[in-house]
């Protein structure tokens, strides 16, 4: 069995075939996803060169405060869909509300919340008891929903597919977008290894896209990266996903278990300067991002 996270996945795309081509993964029978949502380019491939194209793909979410995983498929029960993590397990229930508690109509975006909480579940915060309620329960008080943080959609066939954390929802001209939708607009194009997505400020629609991507290969002389990148999300998402600007960048600010530090991004976008840096991978790759953006 292997699991892993999606970041690890995109990295290996980067790499090519070859190293995993190079070693007997026969033994292999189950794969598994954490850690954030995995888009559909990088499921299919991990299922296909790691998996060989046999093994179900586990793609669980969770938070270590539920004590357990609770959307996750059964593998060989489950009929799968690339980057879904189909439906909660056994004997636990989420919904997809808006901000009024209004469960959400299929495929439109909403909070991510537990509607029957359980006793495995964390059931305060050390020392601060009524920051545990502020965090989890406070929004939904009445209906006694936990509230995750994440954003969702579940679609026609109740499948679950996540959105990121809510903060990294962004609003354009009142169009509500996921960063991991867009990231995986982008990593659906045969020249983008990776994506960082985020929102800038913006006068006119709010918040504008702004995406970081690391390229495979090299660019041909004249290539215009940013303007078929840009035209690729528009047709993908819709006009309105069309990022404003697509930067190419050598390495994204990632920490050690491989999650791509957006609100870095976000103070880089924001004109602010960035905050802790200390748990990067590589903070220096980080600084000449910053500063190239800065130098735009």
């Amino acid at each position: 069995m292997y699991y892993t996270a999606p970041t690890l996945v995109r990295t290996y795309m980067k790499g090519g075939e070859d190293v995993p081509g190079a070693h007997d993964l026969s033994s292999l029978r189950l794969l598994g996803s954490v850690g954030e949502a995995i888009n559909p380019e990088a499921w299919r491939w991990f299922h296909r060169v790691i998996g060989g194209g046999r093994c179900p793909i586990v793609d669980t979410w969770w938070q270590s405060e539920t004590g357990a995983a609770v959307v996750a498929p059964l593998p060989g029960v489950t009929p799968l869909k690339p980057g879904s993590a189909t439906f909660p397990l056994p004997g636990l229930s989420v919904r997809v509300v808006d901000d009024h508690g209004r469960t959400c109509d299929p495929d439109e975006g909403g909070l991510l919340v537990i509607d029957r909480p359980w006793p495995g579940m964390a059931r305060t915060v050390w020392g601060d008891p009524d920051r545990y309620v502020r965090s989890y329960f406070a929004k939904f008080r009445e209906q006694g929903w936990y509230t995750a943080g994440d954003g969702a959609r579940i679609d026609a066939d109740g499948y679950v597919w996540l959105q990121g954390r809510v903060d990294d929802v962004m609003n354009v001209s009142g169009h509500r977008l996921s960063s991991i939708e867009l990231e995986s607009a982008l990593v659906s194009h045969p020249r983008v290894a990776e994506a960082g997505v985020v929102g800038a400020p913006d006068a006119t629609t709010g918040q504008a896209v702004v995406a970081f991507v690391i390229a495979k290969g090299l660019a041909s002389p004249g290539e215009d990266l940013n303007a078929e990148l840009r035209a690729h999300v528009g047709r993908e998402l819709g006009p309105v996903a069309r990022p404003r600007e697509v930067i190419v960048v050598d390495e994204l600010p990632k920490t050690r278990s491989g999650k791509i530090m957006r609100r870095l991004l976000l103070d880089v976008t924001a004109g602010r300067e960035p905050g802790d840096t200390t748990s990067l991978v590589d903070p220096d790759a980080f600084t000449a991002l910053a500063a190239d953006f800065r130098r735009r």
